[in-house]
């Protein structure tokens, strides 16, 4: 599309940057969360109408705020609830609402997490509904996050809006009195977004940085709020791992593995602010799972080659995350660890076990683990058949062409 400067705009590239933040706001302002969805598309659906002519608003997101509320007040006249409402949202008839104006604005992605990280909520809803408003996956790809039907995240997510209905929940920060019960939920949501961001579950795109960009900004504004450990150890965790994004990729958007990194390419800005917050949080003793995976982010950005990584440091770290947040996830990334201090035989000890019992059957990079061990043992055989299966399971393009490539250099050596 073109606006009247003669510049081209992409209405999806508007979506990706502002949709979130305009959603957000309509949340907060119409305190209905599917009222405030169906604002937003018809808001977008008027800017594909009348952008092309009229060209790019200076602010988006306020064009699209304002869009929103006079098709709000539409639809609240047309379901006879206008009326009744009428005094909750006088902002609907004022002026339109610009993000510059309103300092609650900026934050209301903040107070969208706080409101559905309420500890009156199933915490199972409270992680969905907030990846679904929030980070704006479907329930498609939550379900494919957290391995469960498609169904049952979206009755989680039904679930939770009718919750926050009853109980007239307000979309605000609570207190500092009120935020440690909330706080590791609205961690870890934050977590989920930023992992997203940086290494999507699906489609044709391995990084969102968008994701990681918001999630990054989330994370200084609760550090603002709470400079508790954790928050500092995650803010510091996701720099770190954001700090490498420009090295993961080649120029045609396939995976560059850790190892095989350009690290003149890495942030050095990132990594020494990513550093610093690890070791405030390892210095006020306040150390969590995220402080211990930022911790061992920091070894791996310490390392200005690959065989310098100080891997018995990392080994020992994860051995502290698996007493600390035990899962079955850790315990592989714990099994890497174990390969490059004692050899792949050992890996491949610890993985089996993960596979065999069915935790991780289903989990792609599990298998990709296993073909890696069986690689370096010269067990081709069945390293090609652990990276096929890898290959089934994984739905990602960036990874499934680095899989399509090891098969295939394999086959060729098995077949010479």
């Amino acid at each position: 599309m073109n606006d009247r400067g003669g510049k081209t705009f992409d209405l999806d590239s508007v979506w990706r940057q502002h949709s979130r933040k305009v959603l957000a706001t309509l949340i907060r302002l119409l305190r209905d969360f599917d009222l405030a969805e169906e604002a937003l598309h018809d808001a977008f659906l008027a800017a594909a109408q009348k952008w092309p002519q009229e060209g790019l608003p200076a602010n988006p997101s306020a064009w699209l705020v304002s869009a929103g509320r006079f098709r709000a007040i539409d639809k609240l006249r047309r379901r006879s609830r206008f009326d009744a409402m009428k005094a909750d949202l006088g902002w609907l008839t004022g002026e339109a609402v610009s993000p510059e104006d309103d300092p609650a604005l900026a934050d209301d992605q903040l107070r969208l997490i706080f409101t559905c990280c309420h500890p009156a909520l199933a915490h199972e809803g409270q992680i969905a509904l907030t990846l679904r408003t929030v980070c704006g996956l479907t329930t498609e790809e939550i379900a494919r996050a957290f391995l469960v039907r498609t169904p049952t995240v979206a009755q989680r997510i039904v679930r939770a809006k009718q919750r926050i209905a009853e109980m007239g929940l307000q979309y605000e920060v609570p207190s500092l009195a009120e935020l440690p019960e909330r706080l590791g939920s609205v961690l870890r949501v934050i977590y989920l977004v930023f992992n997203e961001g940086y290494s999507a579950h699906s489609g044709e795109l391995l990084l969102r940085p968008d994701l990681s960009a918001e999630a990054i900004r989330l994370g200084r504004l609760v550090a603002d709020l709470m400079p508790d450990g954790e928050v500092l150890g995650l803010l510091g965790l996701m720099l770190l791992h954001e700090a490498r994004r420009t090295a993961r990729l080649t120029s045609e958007g396939d995976v560059i593995l850790l190892a095989d990194q350009d690290r003149s390419l890495w942030d050095q800005v990132r990594i020494a602010e990513g550093t610093a917050l690890v070791e405030r949080a390892f210095a006020a003793g306040q150390v969590g799972p995220y402080a211990l995976q930022g911790a061992i982010a920091a070894v791996h950005a310490a390392a200005t080659t690959a065989p310098a990584t100080d891997w018995t440091e990392i080994l020992g770290l994860y051995t502290v995350l698996l007493r600390v947040a035990p899962s079955p996830v850790v315990r592989l990334n714990r099994a890497i660890a174990v390969s490059m201090v004692r050899g792949p035989e050992a890996g491949l000890r610890l993985v089996d076990p993960l596979l065999s019992s069915g935790e991780l059957a289903d989990y792609h990079l599990a298998h990709v683990a296993e073909a890696d061990f069986l690689r370096q043992l010269d067990r081709i055989p069945e390293a090609l058949s652990a990276y096929r299966r890898a290959l089934s399971l994984c739905k990602l393009e960036p990874e499934r062409r680095l899989l399509l490539r090891r098969v295939a250099e394999l086959g060729s050596d098995q077949s010479g």
